[in-house]
C-alpha cells in the first residue's frame, strides 16, 4: 500500500477521495507535520495511508488551496532534450549523455499558484518530477526506484529570451524565475503508479490540446537519471529531477503564452494541475 501526500496550508497530509487527513494528526504525533520531514517517513506514511478508511478527515479538497508537496528542495534538476520528438522540434541532435541543468528551488510553486511572466517569450513544459527519498552517492541504476519517495506533476516554465539570450544557450535563469517551477497535486509514491516508464503526460493551453506523449519516449529513463547524477553530486531527500518535456511546446509553433492563458498539466496516476498566466512586469536587461 503505498500513499497520496498533499500541502495544504505547510503541513503534510494524506488525500483519499475528496477528503484530506492531516498526518501529525492522524499518526497522534508519529508523523511530522512539516512536509519535507514527513519524506523521510515513506513506510509510516503508507501504513497510515491504509488506515483512513476508519480515520475521521480533517477536511475536503475542495475547501483548500495545495501547496507545492515539497516544498523547499534542496536541489532541483531538469534534464533538457530527454524526448526524442522535442528534440526535433528544436532543430537539436539527441543528445548522448542527459542535458542536466539547475532549477533554481525558489522557482517551486504549488499546482494552482500563478506563473507570473516578465516577457512575451514565456514556454510551458509538461513534465514527470521524480522526488528523490533516501538519498545518496553512486547510487547504481538497480537501486534507484528503493531511493524515491514518490512522483509528481511539473510544469517547466521558461522563460525562451533569457534562455536563448547567450550563446551557447543557458538554461538555468531563464527556468528559475519565480513561480516557474509548479508542481503537484500531490506526492505520489512509486508504488501507487501502475507504470511509471510508460505514463501519458499532456499539457492543455485554455481548450487546446498542445502536448500529449508517454514517458515511454524518454532517451534516458528515470534510473539512468537519478545514477548519473549522484555520480556527480550527492542526492538528498526532497531533491527534485524534472525528466523532460514531450513535444508540442509553444517556441516551435510560435503560440508562447500570454496574460490570461491556462495552462492544465496531467500525468496518468498522478492527478491534474492547473495554473494561470499573469504578465506582471519587465524585466531588466543589461
Amino acid at each position: 500500500m503505498g500513499f497520496r501526500m498533499a500541502n495544504i496550508d505547510g503541513r503534510a497530509a494524506l488525500v483519499d477521495g475528496v477528503h484530506y487527513y492531516d498526518v501529525e494528526t492522524t499518526s497522534a504525533g508519529g508523523v511530522p507535520s512539516d512536509p519535507m520531514e514527513a519524506l523521510t517517513y515513506a513506510d509510516e506514511l503508507s501504513e497510515l495511508q491504509a488506515t483512513l478508511d476508519t480515520s475521521e478527515p480533517s477536511g475536503r479538497l475542495a475547501d483548500v488551496t495545495l501547496d507545492a508537496p515539497v516544498p523547499r528542495p534542496r536541489n532541483c534538476f531538469g534534464i533538457g532534450l530527454n524526448y526524442a520528438d522535442h528534440a526535433a522540434e528544436s532543430g537539436m541532435e539527441l543528445p548522448t549523455s542527459p542535458v542536466v541543468f539547475t532549477k533554481f528551488p525558489s522557482c517551486i510553486v504549488g499546482p494552482t499558484a500563478d506563473v507570473e511572466m516578465r516577457s512575451d517569450g514565456v514556454d510551458y513544459e509538461v513534465e514527470l518530477v521524480v522526488v528523490i527519498g533516501l538519498g545518496g552517492k553512486d547510487i547504481a541504476k538497480k537501486d534507484v526506484w528503493d531511493r524515491i519517495v514518490g512522483l509528481t506533476i511539473g510544469q517547466d516554465i521558461s522563460d525562451r529570451p533569457v534562455q536563448f539570450s547567450a550563446s551557447p544557450p543557458q538554461f538555468n535563469l531563464g527556468k528559475s524565475f519565480d513561480t516557474f517551477g509548479p508542481i503537484g497535486p500531490y506526492l505520489v509514491s512509486p508504488d501507487l503508479v501502475a507504470d511509471p516508464s510508460n505514463l501519458r503526460l499532456s499539457t492543455k493551453i485554455n481548450d487546446e490540446v498542445r502536448q500529449d506523449g508517454t514517458t515511454s519516449q524518454l532517451i534516458f529513463d528515470i534510473p539512468a537519471l537519478v545514477s548519473y547524477i549522484s555520480h556527480i553530486t550527492t542526492l538528498t531527500t526532497g531533491d527534485l529531477i524534472f525528466t523532460g518535456t514531450p513535444d508540442g511546446v509553444g517556441v516551435s509553433q510560435g503560440k508562447l503564452l500570454q496574460h490570461g492563458d491556462v495552462i492544465t498539466s496531467v500525468i496518468q496516476d498522478l492527478g491534474t494541475m492547473t495554473n494561470r498566466c499573469v504578465r506582471v512586469s519587465d524585466y531588466a536587461t543589461p
